[in-house]
């Protein structure tokens, strides 16, 4: 049962808006759409996979915030839990199959080859989001979905998790956090240093098999999610300081940002494996301390632009890709107007999706869901 007294914490849905967009700006960065842009630029929308990073902590704090100390009806959670998910995600499915499917019948791309010797397969794993457990699989039909496939995984686990978590000491939750988040570190370096794949992985090597598990495998992903349960519960259980917020905030934001000015540095492996996420759950623990200067998060666009993130996410890769490329058969370099138009148009199809599929869709699944946070992705 969703505890009803605790109340909502609204600039944490804002902030899930930043974190699409920054994903928004890695899919322009990687389909070449700001070549134009500033160099700086350029650099900060490189690394914006890392958001999926935060949606995975963010989910795992909101859970706690939620759901924690209160008697957990699993079944209703993991229905509210798939009413909130699967309707957008059949939608986006719906909307870039023509897209999926001619390229892969018609077009000889190499990335492309996987899906074209295992169709049948990648068709059952994407419908029954299971594609991030086949690594080769993940990125199929809607790439961006596969963080959903592990955000389901998270969400089956957790009621385990929760009973079991509730019963360690915030300073064994710590220990567990740091141990988790290095060892994903380390099976990141681990790869860096052995090769498995047998050449040097960077942003144009996405299918490879070690480096897609090491991407997109649940199990390797979960750190993330126990970061953010770990700091649910030290919120939860107090004692902490209100004067605490602005340096976690700043520090965090601080961190990511000397971070990925130096990720020209960093193997590119590496990047992907919850390094920033000591970073992302100082900043989600100080907005949740709501310092006055963070009230901007709080003005109703900004929610309604946090609360559309989840769309925005799983449709922003198609509307991307039509506006930069809308003749694939005579590619160019797009101009940052035509970019910003891209940008503006995904952000408002998300809006409508979330006000005329995501929510009514909820509510007629699971009912009008109670007033408090609401659950954030995990996806992209």
């Amino acid at each position: 049962m969703v505890n009803l007294t605790r109340p909502s914490l609204p600039a944490l849905t804002s902030a899930r808006f930043f974190a699409a967009f920054h994903i928004l700006l890695f899919h322009s960065w990687a389909m070449k759409g700001l070549t134009r842009a500033p160099a700086w630029f350029q650099t900060f929308s490189s690394v914006g996979y890392v958001a999926v990073s935060f949606f995975f902590i963010l989910s795992g704090f909101i859970l706690i915030y939620t759901y924690a100390r209160k008697p957990l009806d699993v079944r209703r959670f993991w229905r509210a839990r798939l009413a909130r998910l699967y309707p957008v995600y059949l939608v986006s499915l719906a909307l870039t199959a023509p897209f999926f499917f001619y390229g892969v019948l018609k077009m000889h791309i190499p990335y492309l080859w996987y899906f074209q010797t295992h169709m049948a397969s990648t068709v059952v794993l994407v419908l029954t989001m299971l594609q991030a457990w086949v690594p080769m699989a993940a990125l199929g039909w809607n790439g961006p979905a596969w963080a959903v496939s592990v955000e389901i995984f998270f969400y089956i686990l957790f009621p385990a998790l929760l009973a079991r978590f509730e019963r360690i000491s915030s300073r064994g939750l710590a220990a567990i956090a740091l141990a988790g988040w290095m060892l994903a570190v380390a099976t990141a370096v681990t790869y860096v240093m052995l090769r498995p794949d047998h050449v040097e992985a960077n942003s144009s090597t996405d299918f490879l098999f070690w480096l897609s598990a090491l991407k997109f495998f649940p199990l390797i992903r979960l750190p993330e999610f126990i970061v953010g349960l770990a700091c649910g519960f030290w919120f939860l259980r107090g004692g902490h300081n209100p004067e605490m917020a602005t340096p976690l905030i700043l520090g965090g934001t601080g961190v990511a940002l000397i971070t990925t000015a130096f990720s020209h540095l960093i193997p590119y492996p590496i990047m992907h494996t919850g390094l920033y996420a000591p970073a992302f759950a100082a900043i989600i623990c100080g907005l949740a301390l709501q310092p006055d200067w963070t009230s901007f998060l709080e003005w109703r666009w900004l929610l309604l632009l946090g609360e559309s993130s989840y769309c925005l996410y799983l449709l922003h890769a198609l509307i991307m890709g039509m506006f930069l490329f809308p003749n694939p058969a005579h590619i160019t370099t797009p101009s940052l107007g035509r970019w910003f138009c891209g940008a503006v148009t995904a952000t408002a199809v998300a809006v409508l999706a979330f006000r005329f599929v995501e929510e009514p869709a909820r509510k007629w699944l699971r009912g009008k869901p109670p007033a408090g946070p609401a659950s954030a992705l995990a996806a992209a």
